[in-house]
């Protein structure tokens, strides 16, 4: 059999699931998963990854993950390797601790992303661990509900803007749309996989084959490809100013530190340029890196409650994904 393909692209989200060789548990102790938690931070801050769900369960983890960058193959190597490791060093052993190949799905974000967190966050449900997702501790699933830490690599916003335009609304509506997979016979949305690989409607899977140039879509076809042109800082700085009808030159002048044109440039250019925080400093009137962060951070908890600006922002990310 070869390699199962991974179609990258900026922007490209994932279904991903790794699982312990031979179905043996990866997780020994909750400070492994605290490890774990802790390696995802970290390639979130490096590689710009972005993660809108996530589950650790005893023998297998789900993530939904979202690469700016176009670079999974980059990022899940270092996360599996990186922790293979780790669980190495800690437990005096050798060789594979996962199952072959981590299984990631290309998913169409528009459709499925919310049926799809539902999905992860109710696994331990599933697994007949908990009777409630809210009682699972090692979830995204109580930030989204306000019952836990939010954690600042976690991207609520894509989801919770859904439910409701204030934090309260927001994360009732979720809480209830979750919690109705409970009571109901909720079809996986698994179920709308094609070839093993893409899950999304006509439109997108044909966009998919046309990526890939006519081949039918295999988990068994030995290609990968990146497929998208990264855009440069100045492409993203004039597609922001056009749509939040600004000038470009305020964007990158200090002295609009905290106007919201100037963090999603920040935001998007960090994301979606493969530039790091110091390069994007520079950028923006030669700021510290962290100021990167902080003007992330503040956009992205905006967007949480702002339909108009995460609707904004997704007409600027379209432009980058063609």
């Amino acid at each position: 059999m070869g390699r199962p393909l991974r179609v990258e692209y900026a922007g490209a989200v994932y279904h991903i699931t790794s699982r312990g060789n031979e179905k043996r548990a990866i997780f020994l102790e909750d400070e492994d998963r605290v490890e774990l938690l802790e390696k995802l931070k970290d390639y979130h801050d490096r590689f710009g990854i972005l993660i809108h769900s996530y589950v650790l369960m005893d023998n297998h983890y789900h993530l939904i993950l979202e690469t700016p960058r176009g670079n999974l193959l980059r990022v899940m190597h270092g996360l599996n390797g990186g922790y293979t490791g780790y669980f190495n060093r800690k437990y005096g052993r050798v060789g594979h601790l996962f199952q072959g190949r981590y299984r990631g799905i290309l998913v169409e974000k528009e459709t499925y992303l919310i049926p799809l967190s539902r999905y992860v966050h109710l696994n331990p449900v599933r697994a007949g661990v908990v009777e409630n997702p809210e009682e699972y501790p090692w979830s995204s699933y109580r930030g989204f509900i306000g019952r836990g830490k939010k954690e600042e690599w976690v991207e609520y916003s894509g989801i919770l803007s859904e439910f409701g335009r204030d934090q309260t609304r927001a994360r009732r509506g979720y809480r209830k749309y979750v919690e109705e997979g409970l009571s109901q016979e909720a079809q996986s949305p698994l179920g709308g996989l094609r070839g093993g690989l893409v899950l999304g409607g006509e439109a997108f899977v044909e966009k998919i084959k046309g990526m890939l140039g006519g081949k039918r879509i295999s988990r068994e076809v030995p290609e990968r490809r990146r497929l998208i042109k990264v855009p440069s800082p100045e492409e993203v700085i004039r597609a922001v100013a056009k749509a939040f009808g600004v000038k470009g030159g305020e964007i990158q002048s200090k002295r609009s530190r905290w106007n919201t044109a100037r963090k999603a440039a920040m935001y998007l250019c960090q994301r979606y340029c493969g530039v790091g925080n110091a390069e994007v400093g520079k950028i923006f009137g030669g700021i510290h890196y962290s100021g990167v962060t902080k003007a992330s951070e503040r956009l992205r908890e905006e967007m949480t409650f702002d339909k108009k600006l995460v609707n904004l922002m997704n007409e600027v990310i379209s432009q980058f994904k063609t």
